[in-house]
């Protein structure tokens, strides 16, 4: 799954320094709107949904998967893209805290593709080291690096 980030430009190593949350998500994002496969409204609601929910998206430590439903409004194709900050992204929520430095930002155009994506993602990340050496990684040079060291 390295190779179809790689393959398909849905790797962004952000230049920004960021702190906000929110401004994160939009950041995550860009790789997606940039291609046409989601609009703001998309990115609107997963930060309404945060808001509203709490920081659901930061799935394991170091790791957020920004995404709304699978019926969301200004999604109009499928893709995963990956965007890795330059410092942890910190969220609260009833006084829990949460941070991410890895973001991989789902969209899906149906509930079947929408389930499959978060599946996929998943077993990736359950790769042993895996988090902690894309978390190290600061280019897309050293992606590759990682990209060749998993074969993923």
């Amino acid at each position: 799954m390295l190779n179809y980030f790689f393959d398909n430009d849905l790797v962004k190593y952000s230049d920004k320094k960021i702190t906000d949350w929110k401004e994160a998500i939009n950041e995550s994002c860009q790789l997606l709107l940039d291609k046409q496969l989601i609009d703001q409204t998309y990115i609107d609601e997963i930060i309404h949904c945060v808001e509203e929910y709490g920081p659901y998206i930061v799935i394991v430590p170091q790791v957020a998967m920004p995404h709304s439903s699978e019926k969301s409004r200004g999604v109009f194709g499928t893709a995963i893209s990956f965007t890795k900050m330059q410092d942890p992204i910190q969220f609260e929520s009833d006084g829990e805290e949460k941070s991410a430095i890895l973001f991989f930002t789902l969209a899906a155009k149906n509930p079947k593709e929408h389930v499959e994506n978060i599946q996929r993602l998943s077993e990736l990340l359950m790769t042993d080291g895996l988090i902690d050496r894309l978390a190290a990684t600061h280019s897309l040079e050293e992606y590759q690096m990682v990209m060749q060291e998993y074969k993923l």
